[in-house]
């Protein structure tokens, strides 16, 4: 079984690549969907530092954000954004699903408001984009 404190390392890695990869999303973006973007890229520095405040009250420096990230694709235009965003939340929601065994309490509640919060903008990244299905089964979860 995962520690708290690794569950939260794992969550916070993610977050990082997420916010990393919101600065390529919202470069491609204009209007409404680039507001949409910065609230997505907002809600992930804030879970960021929600997580780290958490890791550094178990004592433990909590993992940096790398210089840069791997995107899974190269990114040209606005649908492109649009399915890189959603890329992005089902990494984080993935993330966050995996820390949920290995956190109980508060942590554990953390964690799950992360998953749905990273599930339901996962999903209107993926209706914005015309990715079908719009919703998946087992958010976080390999498919």
């Amino acid at each position: 079984m995962t520690s708290p404190v690794e569950a939260f390392s794992a969550a916070l890695a993610a977050e990082h690549a997420a916010i990393f990869g919101y600065g390529v999303v919202g470069a491609h973006l204009v209007g409404p969907a680039q507001i949409e973007a910065g609230s997505a890229e907002a809600a992930h520095r804030d879970r960021r530092d929600a997580v780290s405040l958490r890791i550094a009250a178990m004592n433990v420096t909590p993992v940096p954000a790398a210089p840069a990230y791997t995107l899974p694709f190269q990114v040209t235009d606005a649908p492109g954004a649009m399915k890189l965003a959603a890329a992005l939340e089902e990494g984080a929601a993935g993330a966050w699903r995996e820390a949920l065994a290995g956190t109980s309490g508060d942590d554990r509640k953390l964690a799950l408001e992360a998953l749905m919060a990273c599930a339901v903008q996962a999903t209107r990244w993926r209706a914005a984009a015309g990715i079908v299905p719009v919703t998946v089964a087992f958010p976080g979860a390999t498919q």
